[in-house]
């Protein structure tokens, strides 16, 4: 079977496809024919080295899929061959074939294609988790979404609006604004590229204040970088600033904020 690869850290260039030995169903494992593989920032990170979860090398990225059972390990009771699956796999869905324990792998429904089953646990369930268990949101409040139309940021904005919350899309085009409005935003604005200086952070904070009407209950913070202290300058008091991800960079926060404010950092590790 053929599988893309990683050999050596590096960026996506330095991948390579191969053919290498279909994979065998253990105890407690089943053998899933891939059909869609999702591919999310930790993707990214795991093959340069960059993130906390490391596989050894030669290793096949891609941490969630859905596909076809084709095989199943001893004592698998669960699935059988034929069954439509999709689960998390941490890293090997890049490749026609995969072994994974069989408590990682949920039915997929009939009425779910392929790619959204793929698509579904790592960017729903971690929004989900964050929105639900770490910031306890409530009907009503506001909530602020940084890098709305990543993959974990939409999910927040389609989550926000179901959990009843008054959801404001953030984005660098007015096109990704936009798409996230049609997704039931609310409202919308598009930030500066990073880095910001210090006016371009003001009025960063004064603009959420000022679409939000004098500040947000929830920020979910995809993005990182400069535009996590503005956004939490401009938290409403008991305010709850979810940290999900460091794309633009690792942000330094003044601790006297969450005083002032009396306000929440929440980290989020769904995983």
């Amino acid at each position: 079977m053929k599988a893309v690869l990683s050999k050596a850290p590096g960026l996506p260039d330095t991948l390579v496809l191969e053919d290498v030995p279909s994979p065998v169903a253990k105890a407690g494992e089943i053998v899933v024919s891939v059909k869609a593989v999702g591919v999310n920032f930790p993707d990214f990170l795991i093959i340069q080295d960059m993130y906390q979860y490391k596989p050894q090398r030669p290793f096949s990225p891609g941490g969630e899929i859905a596909g076809v059972v084709k095989s199943v390990g001893e004592g698998v009771t669960a699935f059988k061959p034929g069954d439509k699956v999709f689960g998390s796999t941490g890293a090997g869905g890049m490749a026609e074939e995969i072994a994974v324990p069989a408590a990682r792998m949920n039915a997929l429904p009939d009425f779910m294609p392929f790619e959204e089953g793929a698509s579904l646990l790592m960017t729903y369930g971690t929004s989900h988790y964050a929105l639900k268990d770490r910031a306890k949101i409530r009907p009503g409040e506001r909530l602020l979404v940084l890098g709305a139309t990543g993959g974990v940021g939409l999910a927040a904005v389609e989550l926000g609006v179901a959990m009843g919350a008054e959801v404001i899309a953030a984005a660098s085009s007015q096109d990704k604004v936009d798409f996230c409005i049609s997704k039931g935003a609310h409202k919308g604005f598009v930030y500066p590229q990073n880095p910001l200086s210090k006016e371009q952070q003001k009025q960063l904070s004064e603009t959420i204040k000022e679409i939000s009407g004098d500040g947000v209950d929830v920020i979910y913070d995809g993005v990182g970088g400069d535009y996590a202290e503005p956004s939490v300058r401009a938290l409403n008091w008991d305010g709850r600033f979810l940290v999900i991800g460091f794309p633009a960079g690792i942000p330094n926060l003044p601790l006297n904020l969450t005083l002032f404010k009396s306000c929440q950092i929440l980290g989020v590790f769904w995983g």
